[in-house]
């Protein structure tokens, strides 16, 4: 399976060509332009580097949350009118899953915890162990998700992600000699990782079904909602 690998949920805004798990371009970014002036082209470089079109390829692999909003919607939108004009199938990816790839740790004796930053004291996270899913992704309050991860297990727990790198101090108070953080750059998502994720699963969906993924409602959902609860008394 040849793909083109799509990340926009946090930070770090990337690309990646990957013929099954094998890596043939990767770029990423972080600058003060958004993702959606950075996405396009990143994505026209990552296939001219690789060598193919958009017609080579066999799949569209995005990240589609949780994280960002407007990030998260700026990879969705972008992979759909890819797809809508080329065809392809699209393949979600979650990004919490992708953030413990991105480790290269997945056959560690580890806790990998992937962190993104939430806002207000919250973070989105979930817990894996040797690439095996141990807990759903949750929007919590850090120290709401340390406690259930230092019960869960007793072992070194690895933390990543932007979440992770906020509230690093927080992490390192409450969870002593058993926080660890990889080191740079391993510690954000890649988009490569992205791709291997959708290379092994190969579940694609028609563009038409690809939806974000929010743990909580954006910000203009709930304003609407206050809105109308305001109105009606």
């Amino acid at each position: 399976m040849r793909l083109l690998a799509i990340d926009t949920s946090g930070p770090v805004c990337g690309t990646a060509v990957m013929e099954e798990e094998k890596v043939l371009a990767e770029m990423t970014c972080q600058n003060h332009y958004t993702h959606s002036a950075s996405l396009m082209p990143m994505a026209e470089r990552s296939l001219e580097m690789a060598g193919m079109r958009l017609a080579d390829l066999d799949a569209l692999a995005v990240v589609t949350g949780p994280g960002s909003f407007t990030g998260v919607r700026i990879g969705v939108a972008t992979a759909k009118g890819l797809a809508h004009g080329s065809g392809l199938p699209c393949i979600p990816v979650d990004a919490l899953e992708a953030l413990a790839e991105s480790t290269g740790m997945r056959a560690e004796p580890l806790l990998i915890c992937p962190l993104q930053d939430a806002r207000a004291g919250q973070v989105y996270g979930a817990c894996f162990y040797q690439g095996e899913r141990r807990t759903e992704n949750r929007a919590v309050k850090l120290e709401e998700f340390l406690k259930a991860a230092g019960e869960m297990w007793d072992g070194i727990c690895l933390f990543t992600g932007d979440g992770a790198a906020v509230h690093e101090a927080r992490i390192r108070e409450i969870m002593g000699e058993k926080a660890r953080f990889p080191e740079s750059p391993f510690n954000y998502l890649r988009p490569s990782a992205a791709g291997r994720i959708a290379a092994r699963s190969g579940e694609s969906v028609p563009y038409t079904e690809l939806k974000e993924t929010y743990l909580r409602p954006p910000n203009a959902e709930k304003n609407k909602k206050l809105l109308e609860a305001m109105r009606h008394g």
